[in-house]
């Protein structure tokens, strides 16, 4: 069974915390123990596991990126949004997450995030467990 999350993004960039949601989808499963797969399919998003305690960590990963400072580079592509698949590319499209007891096995600090470069839009997440 494929789950699809929809996600609306508000800004050019941020990252959207979809760990409950994540959470919700395992433990409707009724699956105990495997793993649980995560992927979005766009070409200018992501998905990570970052800590969810602080939220001034998600600003710091989008201001780490920023340095990079692609938004200067004259990009060939006509669209003007290939740092976005840039981003894309080094956060990647997908994630495993363990699942024990019917509930993500993630670590004490961590969340699950949908990482949004080229917003604000919709987008998918779809989840399956394995």
């Amino acid at each position: 069974m494929i789950h699809t999350l929809t996600i609306s993004s508000t800004s050019r960039e941020e990252l959207i915390d979809i760990s409950g949601e994540v959470r919700h989808f395992i433990a409707s499963s009724g699956v105990p123990g495997g793993i649980c797969f995560i992927y979005t399919p766009h070409t200018t998003a992501g998905l990570t596991i970052n800590e969810n305690a602080d939220p001034t960590v998600r600003r710091d990963i989008l201001k780490g990126l920023g340095t990079l400072n692609l938004e200067r580079v004259p990009f060939s592509h006509l669209e003007g949004n290939s740092p976005a698949h840039i981003k894309s590319s080094l956060i990647g499209c997908s994630l495993f997450v363990m699942v024990e007891k019917g509930a993500p096995a993630l670590g004490t600090w961590q969340g699950v995030y949908f990482c949004e470069f080229d917003g604000p839009r919709t987008r998918t997440v779809m989840m399956r467990m394995g």
